[in-house]
């Protein structure tokens, strides 16, 4: 065998192996349940020894969510989606009888819990709580996670079935991180009159630009595109889907729901420019809210005081407020 032609073939099973190596790493790191995530920071306050009086505060606010989940009466519910696939959620009922419904949407490697610091604020203004847990998270069935992307379509059996169940519902739609992709992905979608507006709290304008962000900061890696390119494919064909299309910029062009979008300034996980991609692209009625200070997923921690009088002014353009 010639020199050239040993060298060929070196350098395409070399090639062969990296792009077989980058597509399983993708599955199994990133987008498996059973493995550990790759970018399982979201969302996540750092542990340290001395917080400064902001982190403290953060820390409080973030246990009192948890604590009002926890002792909440919730009734576990599950329902099947378009492919008959159990999906679990639970809800917690307003104080008293009411028809207005928050969907409160977790993010990537977290759970319902997770969202009760945004959750508490709609039920004391006399709203039911909807929590649905994502693909691959929590209690889910589903052993991969899909980025909102499957999600956005079982919100519409979500959204079905309070639209069935309840008699004539008003839903605002909130999520955070992942599940700020999932609201933003599901607006582009033909929805009921019922679903009024959205709130996407620090959502990525698409799979593939997060993935690129983070494979840039976190891994430092130069070239995302040569680990990404296998990776899409292998996603799509083991999860059924490509990075390049999860995008929220896609559905949002398609979106009618009037949206807020909000952003923590300092958030380097799902950075604040994505913020402006996603609001560009939105072809609703639109309102942004940027949260100086704040890191991902913790602008209603940082400063509640600008954040809950402007989303609550937002919702009420669309929801006639409950009297409580």
């Amino acid at each position: 065998m010639k020199k050239s032609t040993k060298i060929l073939l070196g350098t395409s099973a070399t090639a062969a192996a990296a792009f077989l190596g980058f597509g399983l790493l993708s599955n199994k790191l990133v987008l498996t349940r059973a493995s550990k995530p790759i970018f399982e920071k979201i969302g996540e306050t750092k542990k340290k020894t001395q917080l400064t009086p902001l982190e403290e505060q953060v820390a409080v606010l973030d246990k009192e969510g948890e604590e009002w989940f926890d002792a909440q009466e919730k009734e576990y519910i599950v329902i099947k989606n378009y492919k008959n696939r159990p999906l679990h959620g639970y809800i917690v009922k307003a104080k008293e009888p009411s028809d207005k419904w928050a969907i409160c949407v977790h993010g990537y490697t977290s759970s319902p819990k997770r969202v009760g610091s945004y959750a508490l604020h709609h039920y004391e203004r006399g709203y039911n709580i909807l929590f649905p847990v994502l693909r691959g998270h929590d209690i889910s069935d589903h052993k991969h996670i899909t980025m909102g992307w499957f999600d956005r379509l079982d919100m519409l059996d979500w959204i079905d079935y309070l639209v069935t169940v309840y008699d004539n519902p008003s839903i605002i739609l909130h999520g955070v991180s992942m599940g700020a992709a999932t609201v933003m992905m599901t607006t582009g979608e033909d929805l009921p009159d019922n679903v009024k507006c959205c709130i996407a709290d620090c959502g990525f304008s698409s799979v593939w630009d997060e993935f690129t962000h983070e494979i840039k900061e976190e891994f430092k890696f130069p070239a995302p595109a040569a680990l990404l390119t296998p990776a899409t494919f292998t996603s799509k064909f083991v999860n059924g889907f490509g990075f390049r299309e999860a995008s929220a910029i896609n559905q949002l062009a398609k979106s009618k729901t009037p949206t807020l979008f909000v952003h923590g300034e300092v958030d380097n996980f799902v950075p604040y420019r994505m913020m402006d991609l996603n609001y560009n692209a939105a072809a609703c009625p639109k309102e942004k809210l940027s949260i100086p200070d704040a890191d991902h997923a913790n602008s209603h921690l940082f400063h509640p005081e600008i954040y809950w009088p402007k989303v609550f002014e937002f919702i009420d353009k669309y929801v006639e407020p409950v009297t409580v």
